[in-house]
């Protein structure tokens, strides 16, 4: 199974307000495996930067006016994602600007299986806070490069806590539980494990490949801090923040 983690940064909140797409990240899983396969391109938005998405990611329009626009970049995002299911955090808010820039080149608007993590949280954990931010401190993900939201380190924390909830910690912890049941004579399986001890072995498997995803993932983005590029954001400006639950 192909899936794409996919992040966007924006000049605001809706495209409907002529807002654009300033930055696309994407990381390629394979069977919940990151492949090695990255893309990331900053996009010039051809227009202004507000102050208040410029605190957000520190992307200023004079950075951006060096950067190819979205036009110049489609194919291969469109090539990049091909059909694979789409994993992202307030799909919503991503999938809103992605369909306004392709309408905008009169190209068809994505039509992948998606994946909405934030859905996906608050199904798992109702009442909690589900921000990628929460969620990272829930699995113990390293948060401390995430000083501004960038699409390509936003994928990469998106991608570990992803694994999480589909089950590796809930594997992780249900494998040390049965490990610490009592067992009967020589060769039985542990209590309450009817029918032998496949399940913890399955278990373990699992875990496994959550903990080996993660340390790919975890070499995978070289850019886990800053980019130079990113001018400090202006006084007072940075508490400034989308509503994308990110």
């Amino acid at each position: 199974m192909r899936e794409i983690v996919l992040d966007t940064e924006t000049t605001g909140l809706d495209p409907a307000d002529g807002h654009r797409i300033v930055e696309v990240g994407c990381i390629e899983l394979v069977n919940h495996m990151p492949s090695g396969r990255v893309f990331h391109r900053h996009v010039n938005p051809e227009r202004e930067m507000p102050e208040e998405a410029y605190a957000v990611h520190g992307l200023s329009a004079e950075f951006l006016a060096k950067h190819p626009p979205f036009a110049a970049i489609v194919d291969e995002f469109l090539t990049f994602v091909g059909d694979g299911r789409l994993i992202i955090h307030n799909a919503e808010f991503d999938l809103k600007f992605i369909n306004s820039e392709l309408r905008r080149l009169g190209k068809e608007i994505l039509r992948c299986e998606v994946e909405d993590t934030l859905a996906l949280a608050r199904r798992r954990y109702p009442g909690a806070q589900a921000s990628l931010d929460a969620l990272c401190r829930r699995f113990e993900i390293d948060l401390s490069a995430r000083t501004k939201h960038g699409a390509l380190l936003d994928c990469e924390l998106l991608a570990a806590v992803y694994l999480e909830l589909i089950g590796g910690r809930q594997k992780r912890s249900r494998r040390r539980h049965d490990r610490g049941r009592k067992t009967g004579p020589p060769g039985s399986p542990p209590r309450g494990l009817a029918g032998g001890a496949r399940r913890p072995r399955r278990d373990a498997a699992a875990a496994q490949r959550t903990d080996l995803a993660r340390r790919r993932l975890d070499g995978l983005v070289p850019s886990v801090t800053p980019s130079p590029s990113r001018r400090p954001s202006p006084a007072g400006g940075a508490g400034a923040r989308r509503n994308r639950s990110g």
